[in-house]
């Protein structure tokens, strides 16, 4: 058996990441083993959210508050969260959501979900979709009929 202690995963920052965002991520799926769930923790600083706004559109995502007061955004609003308390994001519009920090306290979660080698989420707000992989993105209102460039 494979063990990982939520509170104590030591969680990396991505570089990469733009202003607003850039929450300190361990991936545990790979440290127990995991094949077909996916899960990682995030400790998210002051002003920072974890990704856009977006939902899946084959992936069922989990979210645990393990200590703080995130925000959540979803279809309905926001709602504040605190320690425990679980929320789920079904595939489709009804799952969409945005988790953020607006406390002056780390915030720390955990978010889950069935692992697909192949997904795609759209991101409402600036209307894109991304394809996973190859982790590239693009307007939905480039979209182009089926057959355009085979004819």
């Amino acid at each position: 058996m494979s063990r990982v202690n939520l509170f104590d995963v030591d969680v990396q920052a991505d570089e990469d990441e733009p202003p607003g965002y850039g929450a300190r991520r361990a991936h545990v799926g790979p440290l127990v083993g995991g094949e077909q769930l996916g899960m990682s923790v995030y400790e998210i600083a002051p002003g920072l959210s974890i990704c856009a706004y977006h939902y899946e559109n084959a992936e069922e995502e989990w979210l645990i508050v393990l200590a703080g007061r995130p925000t959540l955004r979803t279809p309905d609003g926001e709602r504040d969260l605190g320690p425990w308390d679980c929320a789920f994001f079904p595939t489709g519009e009804v799952g969409a959501h945005k988790v953020t920090n607006r406390t002056d306290e780390i915030v720390r979660v955990c978010i889950w979900s069935n692992w697909l080698p192949v997904a795609t989420s759209i991101y409402p707000d600036s209307e894109k979709v991304g394809a996973f992989p190859p982790a590239k993105f693009f307007r939905l209102g480039d979209a182009v009929e089926y057959f355009a460039g085979e004819l």
